[in-house]
């Protein structure tokens, strides 16, 4: 067996790197394939947004010339500097259920960022904020949401073996149609209005979300004020955001509030376009795109990945009033199920609150560390 980084800017190498999950997820019925576009953009140092500020290797473990284990680490010099830390971060962590393939892999990449002067290396977690983050410890019998991690059931057990530690669990949940939200989230919604002055934006087409960009990029990195373990979004890293998402987004589930005409507070929900690509392993081209619009029209999930309120406004009823539209806008449309993705373990109140309204979490996603 060997380890070795591979060019990115080599196409069978490219290949090599992106194609290691379909043989392993092969027969899989619940493994969700990425955007194969998506991916490949990570592995682009010309294009990717990332590139301009810090640096990532990707290393390929191969047996007999095969393909057995891959791995991205990641030095995000933003995302350092933002939080006075040193860390490497790991992902698109795939292998074959034999640990002397995982400890290589890892063993390396401790190698990298040791000479890059970090000294500890955490993950799964991904180049941008879109990027799911965790390994799936919990719920394998479910499929993922769009973009959310899902991995064979093994993983855990070989990053333990390579020496790596739990260090924080985030969940998501179930949400049906059918749940009746409690009197009181409506009655703060509309208390909120009255006393506060905060309102939703109007959006009603992907041109007035496009328009929106910068200035719910600025409203993004406010959220972050006293917040550990994020980074603030260039103006780049937003824009190619926004292209990922706006081509399938539907505009009524995304929540802007307002105080004035200043955005404070964001809640952002997509259709699951999931059934589409495990259709379509992947690919857009050549016909890939038609099912996906197709599914867009047919699929009765979303998915409620992302919100947040600049610091100035939190517990002041915002989060109420983002639910309670989410709620009229999911009960006016076709939708049948929400995936809640992705809470952090440690926010009880968020979680206490989400339980009272009738989520039920079902997944976990689980962080790991170790030092170089």
């Amino acid at each position: 067996m060997k380890i070795r980084s591979i060019d990115t800017a080599n196409a069978q190498d490219a290949r090599s790197f992106l194609a290691l999950p379909f043989s392993l997820y092969q027969g899989n019925s619940i493994w969700v394939p990425p955007l194969r576009r998506d991916v490949r953009r990570m592995l682009d140092r010309r294009r990717h947004p990332f590139y301009a500020h810090s640096e990532a290797a990707f290393l390929l473990a191969e047996q007999d010339g095969e393909p057995v284990g891959r791995l991205a680490v990641i030095d995000n010099r933003h995302y350092n500097t933002f939080n006075h830390s040193q860390t490497a971060f790991f992902y698109l962590f795939e292998c074959l259920d034999e640990a002397t393939v995982a400890q290589a892999l890892f063993e390396q990449a401790c190698d990298w960022a040791r000479r890059r002067g970090l000294t500890e290396v955490f993950g799964p977690k991904g180049f941008a904020a879109l990027d799911g983050m965790g390994m799936l410890v919990h719920g394998f019998e479910h499929r993922p949401a769009l973009g959310i991690p899902y991995n064979l059931d093994y993983y855990p057990a070989l990053l333990e073996a390579a020496g790596f530690e739990p260090a924080g669990d985030s969940l998501s949940g179930y949400l049906s149609r059918n749940t009746e939200l409690p009197d009181r989230i409506f009655e703060v919604a509309d208390l909120v209005r009255r006393r506060r002055g905060l309102r939703l934006a109007r959006i009603e087409s992907r041109s007035d979300l496009r328009a929106w960009v910068p200035r719910l990029r600025d409203l993004y990195n406010q959220s972050l004020g006293g917040t550990s373990g994020n980074v603030p979004l260039t103006e780049d890293e937003a824009q190619t955001m926004a292209s990922q998402i706006l081509w399938f987004a539907d505009p009524r589930l995304i929540k802007i509030v307002l105080k004035d005409d200043e955005p404070v507070g964001f809640l952002f929900a997509y259709p699951d376009i999931s059934a589409a690509l495990q259709r379509q392993r992947g690919r857009l081209f050549p016909i890939g795109w038609l099912d996906v619009l197709l599914e867009l029209r047919r699929t009765r999930w979303i998915n409620i990945n992302g919100a947040g309120m600049s610091e100035k406004y939190r517990g002041l009823g915002g989060t109420a009033l983002l639910f309670s539209e989410m709620a009229r806008s999911v009960r006016q449309g076709r939708y049948q199920h929400a995936d809640v993705v992705q809470i952090g373990a440690e926010n009880d109140r968020m979680l206490r609150e989400l339980r009272q309204v009738g989520i039920d979490f079902y997944k976990t996603h689980r962080m790991y560390q170790r030092s170089v």
